[in-house]
């Protein structure tokens, strides 16, 4: 599925099944949740803390999933194409740091 696709395919559920979007500073409220969600799974897979029985029911891949929903979602509301924008955001970076990373003795 292409992003393009992603779109179409969140917009049609919306409205038909979801009826309609919540307002975008909902959803920017929902994303930020969203990612306080994956950080928790990171934190607690990746990290020192240990796991909670609350957390089991969380997993990776659907908490990346739902901030790509909710992400998508805003992209709609607010006519961003997120083809384009990940494009040129791709160009933006291969120019800034074509040789950043390379000279980074940090790396």
């Amino acid at each position: 599925m292409t992003i393009d696709e992603a779109q179409k395919q969140v917009d049609e559920w919306i409205n038909t099944t979801g009826v309609r979007y919540f307002n975008e500073l909902t959803n920017m409220a929902i994303l930020t949740e969203e990612v306080g969600e994956l950080a928790r799974i990171m934190s607690r897979t990746y990290g020192e803390q240990s796991f909670k029985k609350s957390d089991k029911k969380h997993s990776l891949p659907d908490e990346m999933a739902d901030i790509l929903w909710v992400l998508i979602c805003l992209a709609n509301q607010t006519g961003v194409n997120l083809t384009e924008a990940f494009q040129k955001n791709m160009e933006k970076k291969t120019l800034r740091d074509k040789d950043r990373h390379k000279t980074n003795p940090k790396l």
